[in-house]
């Protein structure tokens, strides 16, 4: 029988090993708030409220590397023509990174509230900025200060680039979407009757934004509403289209996705997922598969022709880190740390610090790992005594500064069958 404390259990996972392709990607310890797709389909990358962003290889379907850095959610994300990835946060600063560095070659700093989408220009020399700021700021990739463009009086939610590179389009709160055409001259104001939440442009310059009414609207390239559809009857939280531009996605609060046929303004199928908020949607080039980022901490890929979910859910990797302590009530509540933590020096650190001879060590001081100032302020050293308090009352209480989501082992037995498995298993 699974412990009883175990359910409570949610740990920070970052990184999820390496699983069959096609598969769904399990490894955030936070709700997906955003999702983006490479060029070429093979690589994704997600941003999470638990503050990290992973890039995965889609065709092993595995996590290749976590990028921590921000201070809060990480709300945007976009890959480059280059292959260097672009997160930003709630913390109001955008990381610019390589593949495989551990920290990002730049930042771009100037939005003084949470940054929450990000869109790439065509040429691939711009990066347009959204923020509850109230305003849409333009960093050439190059380098220099931004251009801020102001103008909407409540949260910026969306932003999107139009095909021909010469106009972004923003989506707000405030009930307008403007059109800003990058010469300088003044933008182009459409009031629409709710807040809108989400906006992107299709490959014809059809301008597709989401309202917290659960309608879609369709605008021509010069802001004139062509259509508009009822695609939830709660609010639509991000939309995408694909890359032929035939369909449409739309993310609904309440956890569905409805799928349109742009062309013929009709609701083709609808998604159902786990009930959960859908934060994030995302096209592969082939026009069919589509990426979701939700509430319940997975980046799940659909067939948006057929409605069907593609592979199943990674948990683990294929060979069981845990097979051999088979029975041990331990290792069963351990079990929802293996995506984030190793138990040997061998496997080396994950998206969290390895356990390896974590009995006696201070707190913060294995070599190699990015711990944050705060913890290593503290004076805590791992015994089992501390590290079942840790869980007792809650990372937030223990180790304050911390990036951990709260989270508590209610059971004294659950608590004390883990520290006695990490006795064992971390020696």
């Amino acid at each position: 029988m699974m412990p009883r404390g175990i359910q409570s259990l949610v740990l920070t996972c970052a990184l999820a090993a390496s699983a069959p392709a096609h598969a769904q990607l399990r490894g955030h310890g936070g709700p997906v708030r955003a999702v983006a797709v490479s060029a070429d389909g093979t690589t994704a990358l997600s941003g999470s409220f638990d503050t990290s962003a992973i890039r995965w290889s889609l065709t092993r379907g595995a996590a290749e590397q976590v990028l921590r850095f921000h201070d809060d959610a990480v709300n945007a994300v976009a890959l480059l023509q280059d292959g260097r990835a672009v997160t930003a946060g709630a913390d109001g600063r955008i990381a610019i990174w390589s593949a495989g560095k551990p920290a990002p070659d730049t930042v771009l700093e100037g939005h003084t509230a949470p940054i929450v989408a990000v869109a790439v220009s065509p040429d691939g020399a711009w990066l347009a900025s959204a923020a509850w700021d109230n305003t849409v700021r333009l960093w050439s990739l190059g380098g220099g200060s931004p251009r801020v463009l102001e103008g909407h009086t409540q949260n910026v939610n969306g932003v999107a680039f139009t095909p021909d590179g010469k106009s972004v389009v923003s989506a707000a709160y405030d009930l307008t979407l403007r059109i800003w055409p990058l010469d300088g001259n003044a933008p182009t104001i459409v009031t629409l009757p709710t807040p809108l939440s989400a906006v992107a442009v299709a490959p014809d310059g059809e301008i597709v934004a989401a309202g917290a009414n659960g309608m879609v609207y369709f605008l021509d390239a010069a802001g004139e509403v062509k259509a508009e559809l009822q695609a939830s009857p709660t609010p639509i939280i991000s939309v995408a289209v694909s890359a032929d531009g035939a369909l449409v996605a739309a993310a609904g609060i309440r956890g569905s996705v409805a799928v349109i046929a742009r062309k013929e303004r009709k609701l083709a199928r609808t998604l159902v997922g786990p009930g959960l908020p859908v934060w994030s949607v995302a096209f592969l080039p082939d026009n069919r598969t589509l990426v979701t980022g939700g509430t319940d901490r997975m980046v799940r890929r659909w067939d948006a022709l057929t409605g069907d979910h593609i592979g199943a859910v990674v948990l683990g990797a294929p060979e069981d880190p845990l097979a051999a302590y088979a029975g041990d009530p331990g290792a069963e509540v351990f079990r929802a740390c293996v995506a984030c933590h190793t138990l040997s020096a061998d496997e080396g650190s994950r998206a969290g610090p390895t356990l390896a001879g974590i009995f006696g060590r201070r707190i913060a001081t294995l070599p190699g790992y990015n711990f944050s100032d705060a913890l290593k302020k503290l004076e805590i050293v791992w015994t089992p005594q501390t590290l079942a308090k840790l869980f007792e009352v809650g990372p937030m209480a223990y180790t304050p500064g911390t990036k951990m989501p709260e989270q508590r082992i209610g059971s004294e037995q659950d608590r004390k069958a883990l520290t006695d498995f990490l006795e064992k298993a971390t020696k």
